[in-house]
């Protein structure tokens, strides 16, 4: 419920130039909520803006979901192989590194500029599904930006509050900042 808040709080902020155009989704996507992010030294452009992009390993669920349909061409429909990276406020999913079902533990923390200690956005970017499931589950690899507010559209730096799911020292946690 603590996430569905912040992401409704961040979303009605009067400061947000290019806030999403939301939607919602049914059938498969990827969760990113609890993943780290690693760079693949390349960029990512989002809405006009260049950022350093990421890759997360996620759980690919089904069911609703929440998008940013101003960020999928206003669709939900993906092509074959893929899915998209999307919100859900589910309690419970496979999360690394055994890919087991835990529950989610919410928390927040700040960013530094030590490596690692960055975030990502993860949310309405593609992923490929992965063709080998582990534990009974599919996973994909998902590629959003680095250091990039899933709100706004504008660079994150160090010293920023930001909301996750992953665990205490995973490096450039999936996740936004708090408004």
């Amino acid at each position: 419920m603590i996430r569905i808040t912040v992401v409704l709080l961040a979303l009605s902020s009067p400061a947000l130039a290019q806030s999403p155009s939301l939607g919602i989704c049914h059938g498969e996507f990827a969760l990113c909520a609890a993943a780290s992010t690693e760079p693949t030294n390349r960029n990512i452009v989002v809405k006009g803006v260049t950022f350093r992009e990421g890759h997360s390993v996620c759980p690919v669920l089904r069911g609703p979901s929440i998008a940013d349909l101003g960020l999928m061409n206003g669709s939900c429909a993906t092509p074959k192989g893929k899915v998209w990276s999307l919100f859900s406020a589910r309690s419970k999913y496979p999360q690394a590194p055994d890919w087991k079902v835990k529950t989610a533990v919410h928390r927040a923390f700040t960013t530094t500029a030590a490596p690692g200690g960055g975030m990502s956005n993860m949310w309405s970017f593609p992923c490929v599904v992965r063709p080998t499931r582990v534990n009974g589950h599919k996973l994909a690899d998902c590629y959003g930006p680095m250091n990039e507010s899933p709100w706004t559209t504008t660079a994150i730096g160090a010293g920023v509050k930001i909301v996750t799911d992953a665990p205490a020292g995973a490096p450039n946690p999936v996740g936004g900042n708090i408004p």
